[in-house]
């Protein structure tokens, strides 16, 4: 941490000069992606063709340096660079500096990350964080609609860094495709650039890694379903801005990944790229997943020994309201298989998460077997907050005192011992300010 502070300190006491001269060719980012044990992501976008490479060290060791490999950005992929850190150590903290043809990118803020520990068969797992959002909408003015700006609030990013977080998820419409964009490649590249570009957000980027899922709005039109004749393009420019993992499941073109935080285990589904049009009635096999992403993820559930079960998606699951694109009103069928296969398997400590509805709420349902089914919403960032939504919505399922609507945030802390962890949820509003907690034991 020495050297980003002298990096700052040089940036802000006569090196701006330098900053500048190589930050010319800086877009976005850099931004950590998926962080594991024995590599780790990194992402930067140029602003134009270029080399871009990453240094970096331990924090405790700032000797022993290693470099990625050097990656060449491309038009085509919107000068977009993955490189991957393949020499480090679990449960080691490190500093990293973005090269770009082969010179140094000073920035005024901390550029870090983290491995996972290695905790298994020697303690029990560490207590970590997560923060989650949905909705991010940033403004462009001459391309947005005419009258009060959507967008606002752009502070939250430092609000959410402010709480520490281990990681970031990001519940979909994390970019908001405008009329102007949608329908070629080129708005679609744009839209995701300057979203990605927005000052306020490259901190948190730049020291949490930061996994994704999608909806409607960074993948199409409003609602938009499989028959999305861009769809291919948006899958596209969802890889190159976003660090998970992996993308697709079973040979399947999507975003579903599943990935492991410490004991923790997150099942991430695509909502878009496979779904019947909601308003179909004679469509065969009517589905949001697809017959093959649907079959992975009521398997994952049915393999995972993890004491929490998070699965992450575009839009609401147990809500009562059948309102705008809740599960419950296109999809009753598939979501009640869901439901079912939980509860006939007796799977437990199941959390969806998911955002869309621009206000946020925690919803409950206890299955046949007594088993509690959770479901997370968290909405918005900072697109417009449906101020009214939880007092027009008569959400039965809905856990007393969880309705927000204003711009907010969540958190996730996973704590205690290996058979008896405990979720402490908390939502935020823009200032970092605590508006509800509950408190979530592991069942047995």
């Amino acid at each position: 941490m020495k050297l980003n502070f002298l990096l700052v300190f040089c940036w802000v006491f006569g090196g701006a000069s330098v900053l500048s001269a190589q930050s010319k060719y800086l877009q976005s980012g850099p931004m950590v992606g998926y962080a594991n044990m024995k590599e780790v992501l990194l992402w930067a976008q140029t602003t134009e063709a270029a080399t871009v490479q990453f240094e970096y060290w331990p924090v405790d060791s700032p000797k022993v340096k290693h470099l990625t490999r050097k990656v060449k950005t491309k038009s085509y992929s919107a000068f977009t660079a993955k490189c991957i850190a393949d020499q480090v150590e679990p449960g080691t903290k490190y500093v990293y500096q973005l090269k770009i043809n082969n010179k140094v990118v000073a920035l005024p803020y901390a550029t870090t990350f983290s491995t996972q520990s290695l905790w298994q068969w020697r303690t029990d797992p560490p207590a970590f964080t997560v923060a989650a959002g949905s909705c991010n909408y940033i403004n462009e003015t001459p391309y947005d609609r005419p009258g009060k700006p959507y967008g606002s609030e752009y502070g939250i990013f430092q609000s959410i860094l402010d709480k520490k977080p281990d990681a970031m998820l990001w519940l979909g419409d994390n970019t908001y495709l405008r009329e102007v964009d949608w329908s070629t490649r080129t708005g679609i590249m744009d839209r995701y650039t300057h979203t990605r570009s927005t000052k306020e957000m490259q901190p948190l980027l730049a020291s949490v890694p930061n996994y994704a899922t999608w909806d409607d709005h960074d993948f199409g039109p409003n609602d938009a379903d499989k028959t999305w004749v861009h769809k291919q393009t948006s899958l596209e420019a969802f890889k190159y801005f976003w660090g998970n993992p992996t993308f697709g499941v079973d040979g399947e073109p999507s975003v579903a990944t599943a990935f492991q935080l410490n004991d923790i285990d997150f099942i991430s589904l695509d909502n878009r790229y496979h779904r019947t049009p909601n308003y179909c009635k004679t469509c065969p096999n009517k589905t949001q997943l697809g017959a093959t992403q649907k079959q992975w993820l009521l398997e994952s559930l049915a393999s995972s020994n993890a004491p929490f079960k998070i699965v992450m998606l575009g839009g609401q699951v147990l809500t009562s309201v059948e309102s705008s694109e809740t599960y419950i009103r296109f999809f009753k069928e598939e979501r009640d298989e869901i439901l079912k296969f939980i509860e006939e398997n007796n799977i437990k400590n199941v959390i969806f998460l998911d955002g869309d509805r621009h206000f946020t709420e925690l919803s409950k349902i206890t299955n046949a077997k007594g088993n509690v089914v959770y479901d997370m919403t968290t909405s918005s960032l900072t697109a417009g907050s449906f101020a009214d939504g939880p007092t027009k919505e008569q959400n039965t399922n809905r856990v007393e005192g969880t309705g927000v609507g204003v711009h907010n945030f969540a958190t996730f802390n996973f704590s205690g011992p290996r058979k008896a962890r405990v979720l402490d949820i908390k939502v935020f509003d823009t200032t970092g300010k605590e508006l509800w907690t509950q408190r979530i034991e592991s069942a047995k």
